[in-house]
């Protein structure tokens, strides 16, 4: 895997996936940045939750689950002094679908935890991370 990031100006940067995509980044304006893009930090908490979300769905469809929408809410605290990492994160998931199995929504969720999320898995070695999930049962 690879990503180049090229610095554009100010606080501002942009990043080139491997895969040929493009994500921009910014910073604080306190810290010179425009506030025109996620900060660094905030993508590295959307990542793991994209990586969990995916592992979440694709997990429950494979388990012929009628999921029909997921969302995972996170809540980050990080430390007060440099290397400002995170040290807690609640993952938040909301599951849709119709007659969702209490008992394959918790599989899906301990697997991606405990084995898949490689983004959630990596930032548990700084934070303590806790997951709780609900289910909307959808017509």
């Amino acid at each position: 895997m690879e990503c180049t990031v090229k610095w554009v100006d100010g606080m501002s940067f942009l990043a080139e996936t491997g895969t040929g995509h493009l994500v921009a980044m910014d910073g604080a304006p306190e810290a010179g940045g425009r506030n025109l893009a996620p900060r660094p930090m905030e993508l590295m908490l959307a990542s793991a939750g994209g990586c969990t979300a995916f592992d979440v769905v694709l997990i429950l469809k494979r388990g012929r689950q009628d999921v029909r929408g997921c969302e995972v809410k996170l809540s980050a605290e990080r430390a007060d002094i440099d290397p400002k990492v995170f040290t807690r994160i609640a993952f938040r998931y909301v599951i849709r679908g119709k007659g969702l199995k209490p008992e394959a929504v918790a599989r899906a969720v301990h697997l991606s935890a405990e084995k898949y999320c490689s983004a959630s898995i990596m930032l548990a070695k700084t934070a303590e991370i806790t997951h709780d999930w609900e289910i909307v049962e959808e017509d």
